[in-house]
């Protein structure tokens, strides 16, 4: 399923902001070094919202337990997360951002 997440203008570089998407629930859209990437918006270790957090040198870090995530293959980094994130496929077109939810990692 292909959704529109917002306007690439709406996410600040190396940044993130929360999207709702209607029937899915909250993504987390980021621009690390000008490239965007989506994730699920929850930590899979303790539910935080992770377009609350903070994005370094490639890592969203958790602001519930400053556990971090690579922010391009979801893959946890730093304890104590240790399950990865669903991650998903961005695209850009005509300056608004689309991922494709069929096709997490």
């Amino acid at each position: 399923m292909r959704v529109l997440l917002c306007d690439r203008d709406e996410v600040p570089q190396d940044g993130v902001t929360r999207v709702e998407i209607e029937g899915y629930g909250a993504l987390a859209v980021y621009c690390v070094g000008g490239r965007f990437h989506a994730s699920d918006d929850r930590c899979t270790h303790a539910h935080g919202s992770l377009s609350e957090g903070i994005v370094h040198d490639g890592l969203i870090e958790c602001p519930l337990h400053g556990g971090t995530f690579a922010i391009s293959t979801g893959e946890p980094v730093d304890p104590p997360c240790v399950v990865p994130l669903r991650t998903y496929p961005v695209t850009v077109e005509g300056g608004q951002l689309y991922a494709d939810l069929d096709e997490h990692r």
